[in-house]
């Protein structure tokens, strides 16, 4: 079987690395990005670089959307940027792009009017997993289609169907809900012990391989002692996600206190300047309402 033709739109944070791993492991790739220079870079590892979304997907059998939200993967599939319309029918719109459930539907049900088929597959993992292609990925749609994707998978991460059009961003707010509650946890527990006297760094070692254990713990928790906030995942992109989650949950009629409130220390944290931090950096708004902080050293911040 030929391997399929790959665009990938949006080659950001986490696009450019998914970028090099695709090319690693053979396959063409034509790139696009709103911001040309961000893309250009790819041409050495042997992407082909496009100058507009219409020109990268045309011929191309499979075309990732890696953008920032759902408005903006609107606008490139539908609108001015013309992507769906410039596919060959049969291809697949393969969206790894974070969004709201029902705006994925909404995409499958356009692009299937086209002749074009859609699996919406967000991920987890942040840059690291990204550039080492351990991403855990979480694919929406028909179950003939995310088989037939199994090879593109591959090199990016572990990926696993979790039901119909839209789970997988439900999947998606379901780990981001898991990954800003326990950031909001480590944080706490690294205070707590060191308010009281005991090493940070020393309580975290003891802690891990215990029931706390967890890979937040372990990078993120690593991140609070170092006190290295340039970022992976943004504080303002964990928001966004957040408040994603937070709506799923009214149309579900849940209520999820934990994270409303977890929710609100993020946007206070984004408000104070920190938008473009690390998330790990919800420690620095913790710090903030306690009056402490957690060894002297200095912040690494962006900018």
């Amino acid at each position: 079987m030929t391997a399929p033709r790959i665009a990938l739109l949006g080659t950001g944070l986490m696009g450019a690395p998914m970028t090099r791993r695709l090319l690693g492991a053979g396959f063409a790739v034509t790139v696009w990005n709103r911001t040309r220079s961000k893309a250009e870079p790819l041409a050495a590892d042997g992407a082909a670089v496009a100058d507009a979304a219409a020109d990268a997907v045309r011929g191309a059998d499979v075309v990732i959307t890696m953008l920032e939200n759902g408005p903006i993967v609107g606008e490139v599939l539908f609108g001015a940027a013309g992507a769906a319309a410039a596919m060959t029918p049969g291809a697949v719109v393969l969206d790894m792009s974070s969004i709201p459930p029902p705006t994925a539907r909404e995409h499958a049900l356009r692009l299937s009017v086209l002749g074009l088929r859609h699996v919406d597959a967000p991920v987890s993992g942040g840059t690291r997993g990204a550039a080492e292609g351990t991403l855990a990925i979480m694919a929406g749609g028909a179950e003939e289609t995310i088989a037939e994707l199994a090879p593109v998978f591959a090199p990016l991460g572990r990926a696993l169907r979790v039901g119909p059009s839209g789970s997988g961003q439900l999947a998606k707010l379901a780990n981001q809900a898991i990954v800003g509650i326990t950031i909001g946890a480590v944080s706490e527990a690294l205070l707590l012990a060191a308010s009281g006297g005991a090493d940070p760094a020393a309580v975290r070692e003891a802690i891990r391989g215990g029931f706390a254990e967890s890979r937040i713990l372990a990078e993120h928790g690593q991140r609070m002692i170092e006190r290295d906030f340039l970022p992976g995942g943004q504080v303002r992109v964990h928001v966004k996600d957040l408040d994603t989650a937070l709506a799923a949950a009214s149309d579900g009629g849940v209520t999820l206190p934990l994270l409303s409130a977890v929710r609100d220390l993020f946007v206070a944290l984004r408000d104070d300047g920190g938008a473009a931090y690390d998330h790990s950096a919800l420690l620095i708004q913790l710090e903030r309402m306690s009056g402490k902080r957690l060894g002297p050293g200095p912040d690494r911040l962006p900018g």
